[in-house]
This record gives C-alpha cells, structure tokens and sequence, in this order.
C-alpha cells in the first residue's frame, strides 16, 4: 500500500490508514473469512496495548524535540502558538455550534456542542511526526510544529476537562469546581511529575550500559514502563487522580534528552526499532474507523460544520498566534494546515464524553471527522511542509 501511495505522492500514513480501514469490520472483515480481516470492534479493542504503546513511543520522541538549545530559541513562540491556537480553535468551534443548536436544537444538545469545541483543539502527533520522518522534513515550521503538538495536548486536556465538567453540569443542574478546575490541573502536574522522574532513572541506568544493545532494552523497557505507569487511576478525597499517557512519556523524552549525552544516536537507533509499531498503530486506527456512521444525514451535517470551523479556528489562530509571536511569513502561512490531523486523543475524549445524554452523537461526530482528517491530514502536512521548503526535493530527501 505504502509503494502505491508513493505512486500518486501521498505519504506512507495514508496508506497504512486505508489498509486499515480495508481490514477493518466494515470491509473485509464483513466477508467473515478466516484469518481475513477483523471481524468486529471487539477484536480491533483487544490489540489496543499496541496503540498505548505506539503512543508512547511516538510522545517519548516528541519529547527530545524539547531540548534546552531550541526551548531557549523557541520556547516562548511554541508556549504562544501552543495556547492561543488552542483557544481559538475551540472558542470558534464553540459559537458555530451553539448556533447550530439554536438553529435545530433537536439535532444538537448545548452540552454536546461545548463538549466538541473542546476536543476540536486536539491534534494527532503521531500522524505529523510519520510524515516529518518519511520526507526528513527540518526547518523552523517544522521544529516549531512538533513542539506545538506536545504543548496541543496538554492545552486540549484542559480545555476539555473545563467544557466537560461544565457540560455535565448543565444536565445535572450544578457545577464541580473540583471537576471542572482541579482535576485537570492536577493530571497534568502528575503526568509531568511522574515523566521527570522517569526520565532522571533511565539516564541513571543507561550510565551502567555501554553496548548499543543493552541501551535500546534499557530505553524501550522504560518507555513501556510509562505506558503502563500511566494508567494507573486513583482518588484523593473528592478529587479523582491519573495520568495522561502523552504528557508522561513526552515528559520522559525531554528529561531524558536533556540529561543523556548519548541521547542523540540513541533515538536514532530506537526510532528504527519501533516504525513497526508504528505501521500496526495506524493500520489499527484505520480499523478503527466506524464506516455506519455515514448512513446518518444528521451526524454528516454536523460532522460537515465541525470540520470547516475546526479546520478556520486552526488555520488562522495558528497564523494569528505565529504573528504576535513573531514568527517568520512561511511558518505563519503553513503551520495551521499541519495541525489538521486529528485521531486518538480526540477519540479518548469523545469516549469519555458517553455520559452525555447525547453522547452517542459527540462520539460519531468525531469518528466522522477523524475518517476524514486521518485521511486527508498527512496530505496536507505533506503539501504544507513542502510549500514552505523544509522536505527534501528528490528522492535524496527520503529515508527508504
């Protein structure tokens, strides 16, 4: 799929998605041959510790993105860019479909309205990091984007965990302070507790161990460790407590990077070790993707609206947020179209979001808008980095 998609120029992560949307239930899964396919979301479920893995070693890399030399040059466009891009995402979202909501309020719950706005801000690091490897794309749109999806997340966490805890509210007739202001605030200081820590142990260990062999084991054992570590949930009196896997295992990253002089090739080496996980994380993403969903009039509408004020609040809150910052004319152009891409994040939140009373209709919206981002996305990142001069003309670029 990967030599066909090279073909028509598209990158690798789209052809891993639809080889897994063709494996998927819904295709060849429907067939119900043996050994064909999954035939069913369960069996797609029951591989989902490669999907935790997969992102754990995706976040582990975005970490070393992090390093003190280009947070000293970087940092504070990143932090800008990272939030008010965010905001505005979501503040945009927000309005378009509260007046969706008072145009056909049987169609749409103003709870599930703020809901979505919030995970509109989400964007999917591990779609953008697989075409910044393939092409070897390097410049400063690129190292700034890759800083931006890591700080995305921790933003988006917030701002749903705030729509949320309001949404829920609005049904239940009272608002948790706790629900909505504490406990988000307090994932995400235990997530980056919890990845410092991490990180300072693996550099400690990786002194004791000088063959190249001995140093991988070391560092993928702690990266699975993580991911493990991060979902351990626990309460606090009143207060519910856990992890993010991303920010822990990006936490990890960046301590580790900053910390290990040999970080470097070591990245390099596990980079190379962990591509098939990666393939498998988005052939399962791809399997994932509910195809029945396009059978309802109403989701298509509201998944339509969705994604065109998701896809302006990103574009121009990215370019806004470029020029208050600072940032160059091509970085301010293009960095908006490289946080398209949406998909598990997003997903985990539509998923927590079930409780709603209508929310049935937030998960299919976002499954909706995940077909079409997870597909277009890599694309346009593609485009994007490209336009702005930071792939590699020729095949010289491409790591085959």
């Amino acid at each position: 799929m990967s030599r066909l998609a090279k073909k028509v120029g598209l990158p690798a992560v789209t052809a891993y998605l639809i080889s897994g949307l063709l494996l998927g239930p819904y295709c060849l899964g429907r067939l119900g041959f043996p050994g064909i396919g999954f035939h069913s979301m369960d069996e797609v479920s029951a591989l989902g510790i490669i999907s935790d893995a997969a992102l754990g070693f995706i976040a582990f890399t975005i970490g070393n993105e992090f390093r003190l030399k280009d947070l000293r040059s970087m940092g504070r466009q990143a932090i800008t860019v990272g939030v008010l891009q965010a905001v505005v995402t979501t503040a945009l979202v927000d309005v378009v479909l509260i007046l969706l909501h008072l145009a056909f309020p049987t169609a749409l719950t103003l709870p599930s309205a703020i809901t979505l706005g919030a995970i509109a801000a989400a964007t999917a690091p591990a779609a953008t990091l697989m075409v910044v490897r393939q092409y070897q794309a390097d410049g400063p749109l690129t190292r700034l984007l890759l800083m931006v999806v890591a700080i995305d997340d921790a933003v988006g966490l917030v701002l749903f965990s705030a729509s949320f805890g309001i949404a829920r509210a609005m049904e239940q007739g009272g608002i948790s302070v706790i629900t909505v202001a504490v406990e988000p605030i307090v994932e995400i200081l235990l997530s980056l507790l919890l990845g410092a820590v991490a990180g300072v142990i693996l550099t400690w260990c990786e002194r004791y161990f000088h063959s190249r062999g001995n140093r991988i084991s070391v560092s993928v054992a702690f990266v699975l460790l993580t991911v493990g570590l991060s979902k351990v949930e626990f309460r606090l009196g009143p207060v519910h407590c856990g992890f993010s896997l991303l920010l822990v295992c990006m936490m990890t990253g960046t301590i580790f990077c900053n910390m290990c002089d040999t970080s470097a090739s070591l990245m390099e080496r596990l980079d190379r070790w962990t591509t098939p996980l990666s393939i498998l994380f988005f052939i399962l993403s791809g399997a994932e993707l509910d195809l029945q969903i396009l059978r309802n009039p109403v989701v298509l509408l509201i998944g339509v609206v969705f994604i065109l004020s998701r896809s302006v609040g990103k574009i121009f809150g990215a370019y806004g947020s470029c020029a208050l910052s600072g940032c160059d004319k091509k970085t301010q152009k293009y960095l908006g179209i490289t946080l398209l891409p949406q998909a598990g994040v997003a997903l985990g939140m539509a998923l927590s979001a079930a409780t709603l009373s209508d929310g049935s209709m937030v998960r299919n919206v976002v499954l909706f808008a995940v077909l079409v981002y997870e597909l277009v996305g890599p694309t346009l990142t593609k485009l994007a980095l490209t336009a702005a001069g930071e792939i590699p003309a020729g095949e010289k670029g491409i790591i085959h």
